[in-house]
């Protein structure tokens, strides 16, 4: 991990010259990248992006976890294991399933053309920003659920008997006891949703057409088709940077 991060470091410093790359050491790639300003929106857009779905994927996440935690017996284990199940699945294979399920002629539009919500299928939910963000949601949903569901886990059973004892209600022994002890998976559950979001390339590309350009898909063509290692090598370490 160390070796290749170093190797990015140093060829950040690098340039292109006659689509050959010379060692020399110039700042020159961080300077493009902090004068441009469509890199730099596209890194606060990516950025907002990315927070958006770990804002939604503890909002739905964090019920789904304490559901499931809740449950006895085989149940709750019979649960979580459908839950980490797509973790073992190919990421090109869900991403090829949200789009069945976003399409013109998907799932979701034909449910809500038999509600007779629409009239006709909409494109609303493909190639826009709004696809990426609501398929890297369901698509890292198990990232947050797992870390809440083992930090619930965690929370001795007394604690939660002696607030009841103590004349508790099911909402205050949640707000007072449940909730701070789950905060650090919670925070789990962001900080992972927030950081694989960051370095995402494909889900923008499969569902999220010419108005879906994030910083991944930035550094992704530097390395493929502007063929700029160093200035995309620069970029790396912006995101990693940031994300570290």
């Amino acid at each position: 991990v160390v070796l290749p991060i170093s190797n990015f470091f140093v060829m950040s410093f690098w340039r292109v010259s006659s689509n050959q790359i010379v060692p020399d050491f110039t700042f020159d790639n961080y300077a493009n990248f902090l004068a441009n300003d469509v890199y730099w929106g596209t890194f606060l857009l990516t950025i907002i992006l990315c927070a958006v779905v770990a804002t939604l994927g503890i909002g739905i996440g964090y019920p789904v976890a304490y559901f499931i935690w809740r449950l006895r017996g085989r149940m709750k284990y019979t649960l979580l294991l459908f839950l980490v199940l797509p973790l073992f699945m190919s990421y090109i294979v869900k991403i090829y399933t949200m789009r069945s399920i976003l399409g013109l002629n998907g799932f979701l539009n034909r449910v809500l053309l038999s509600l007779g919500i629409l009239d006709q299928p909409s494109t609303l939910f493909l190639y826009n920003r709004a696809a990426i963000l609501i398929t890297m949601t369901v698509v890292l949903l198990p990232f947050v659920v797992l870390p809440i569901f083992l930090a619930l886990e965690r929370i001795p059973e007394n604690l939660i008997q002696a607030s009841a004892d103590l004349g508790a209600g099911a909402a205050s022994t949640f707000r007072r006891v449940i909730l701070p002890l789950s905060l650090p998976g919670t925070i789990a559950g962001a900080l992972f949703t927030f950081v694989l979001a960051l370095g995402d390339y494909i889900t923008p590309q499969m569902v999220g057409g010419p108005t879906g350009f994030t910083f991944g898909r930035v550094i992704w063509s530097q390395f493929g088709l502007a063929y700029n290692w160093p200035f995309g090598a620069a970029l790396a370490v912006i995101m990693f940077l940031f994300a570290l």
